[in-house]
């Protein structure tokens, strides 16, 4: 209420009738979850139809449930390692079809034989898994990757319309996931660039003028050029195939297609300098040409030896091809280490160095943002660029042990960093974003305000095109002018206004959470 007060006496150009209207709506809201805060099931119920805006950071396979890959692995005729509990594969890592040699078994075999589909669902997600010596839940969640990963991304369609379906269901707009396109003629190329040396043969970091040189040479090379347009080719046709599952565009167009869907290249951060440095420009160079392609991201453990060893060297990397394609966005996984998991030295550097070096514009999840060198000053500094984080409340719990009062996410909030919920790996974890609202509403004690800024951050710190539809990054009080003289959300926006959100995406995108919020605070009692 104070806080809707306070908008009230910076926003004199809108009617007090209006502002009346947005503060008892959102009174009421408040008191409906106060309400439901004692009760779980209640609080899941009330906080499923609240609007969410963005999910931006969600890896696609990770989203996908077992249950779906085994279904697809059954349609392609994969065959099942029984004893590993994972599609089987060669010894050059491709999967093996039917017909399936003892031990191995059709995959279709799993719907006939409820053991076998348990033991399925289990190895491929944190399902009923339970720690044992030599085997934590970090072991666990990233093993299962390789498990399902005979369904390949042929399937991509199917899992976009999975996700989207999921999230239209809880109320939310806009996607953006990470994927990784092929780069096999990328990483082919990468074998024959070499890398600088020290005398003593070990690799060192290269000058800008030598990312440069070998950047000329991947570009030159036709194989390259190939590789960016095959891989933009496989994102459109999953988009194309996830559109027709879902008939969009049609009168039967399912809900899924109110979703919009943007994606960041993932690239494969445990690997040797000239492989990352080849997937990267790939990915930098997808995102230029192809309004799909928002952004990249650095993906896989940051505590593996090499994601660990060569940090600094690819932050490099980033700060060079930064400099050539400034428009393209970067997010990083920086931080997603705990105590215990790698040396001391290892938690004290990688949040600071995204930013400062690696131009990361959101950082996902940033736990050891305390045990970073002068803390605060970081914190200071993300809040003074406006470096979004990106919470993951069950995948920081099950990887990293990490839950409650260890998790910075109460720090962050201190010191005026923007935040945002996301779900990092959904189908891995079982779980979905009103989960994650839900847990962050117990675990926090976050009030219905608090998560509402939260889903608007999410929105105003996506990189989909466009200005911002709010006059002060992270200050949801004031709109842009064309849409001031007017309710936020009106679902009959002013000429003025609807010509400024026609010129933008993300603006819509905004405008249409602020309305959503308007229709779900109406129905609070």
């Amino acid at each position: 209420m104070r806080r809707s007060i306070a908008a009230l006496l910076v926003v004199p150009f809108l009617s007090c009738s209006v502002l009346a209207q947005s503060t008892a709506g959102e009174a009421r809201a408040a008191r409906a979850l106060e309400a439901a805060r004692s009760s779980p099931l209640q609080l899941h119920a009330l906080l499923a139809d609240m609007p969410k805006g963005a999910d931006l950071h969600m890896h696609l396979s990770g989203a996908v449930y077992a249950e779906s890959f085994l279904d697809q692995g059954a349609a392609d005729h994969l065959c099942v390692d029984v004893t590993a509990a994972a599609f089987a594969e060669n010894a050059a890592g491709a999967p093996l079809h039917e017909p399936c040699a003892a031990p191995l078994r059709p995959a279709a075999d799993v719907f006939h034989d409820q053991r076998l589909y348990d033991a399925l669902v289990d190895s491929f997600s944190m399902r009923s898994f339970v720690p044992t010596p030599g085997v934590s839940g970090h072991d666990q969640f990233f093993a299962t990757f390789g498990r399902f990963g005979g369904v390949g991304n042929g399937h991509a369609g199917e899992w976009l319309d999975e996700v989207a379906t999921r999230a239209a269901a809880q109320n939310e707009q806009y996607l953006e996931i990470m994927q990784t396109p092929g780069f096999g003629p990328a990483v082919a190329l990468s074998k024959q660039l070499g890398w600088p040396q020290n005398p003593d043969d070990s690799p060192r970091d290269a000058t800008p003028a030598e990312l440069a040189q070998m950047r000329s040479r991947l570009l030159a090379a036709p194989e390259f050029q190939q590789n960016i347009a095959a891989a933009s080719r496989q994102l459109q046709q999953a988009l194309a195939a996830r559109a027709a599952l879902e008939h969009c565009g049609t009168a039967q167009a399912a809900p899924g297609c109110r979703i919009q869907i943007r994606f960041l290249g993932q690239v494969l951060r445990a690997a040797a300098a000239p492989r990352v440095f080849a997937q990267t420009l790939l990915y930098f160079e997808l995102a230029a040409h192809d309004s799909n392609v928002v952004g990249i991201n650095f993906v896989q453990p940051e505590d593996a030896y090499l994601a660990m060893h060569e940090y600094h060297r690819q932050m490099l990397m980033l700060d060079y091809l930064h400099g050539v394609y400034p428009g393209v966005h970067i997010s990083l996984h920086a931080g997603e280490l705990a105590p215990g998991l790698v040396p001391p030295d290892g938690l004290s550097f990688h949040i600071r160095e995204a930013v400062e070096l690696g131009h990361a514009e959101r950082i996902g999840h940033g736990v050891d943002a305390m045990y970073e060198h002068d803390p605060h000053a970081l914190l200071h500094e993300l809040a003074a660029r406006h470096v979004m984080v990106e919470i993951n409340l069950t995948s920081n719990d099950v990887i990293l042990g990490v839950r409650g009062k260890d998790h910075p996410l109460p720090a962050y909030r201190a010191a005026h960093v923007p935040v945002s919920l996301s779900t990092d790996d959904e189908g891995v974890s079982r779980i979905d974003m009103t989960h994650e609202y839900t847990r962050a509403a117990q675990e926090f004690h976050l009030g219905y305000v608090d998560l509402k800024n939260m889903a608007r951050t999410g929105l105003e710190h996506s990189f989909l095109a466009g200005p911002d539809l709010w006059l002060q990054q992270d200050v949801f009080t004031r709109t842009v002018a064309a849409c001031a003289a007017q309710p936020i959300g009106s679902a009959k926006p002013t000429a003025a206004c609807a010509a400024f959100l026609h010129s933008s995406d993300k603006a819509t995108q905004q405008w249409e959470l602020e309305h959503r919020f308007q229709v779900f605070e109406a129905a609070q009692h």
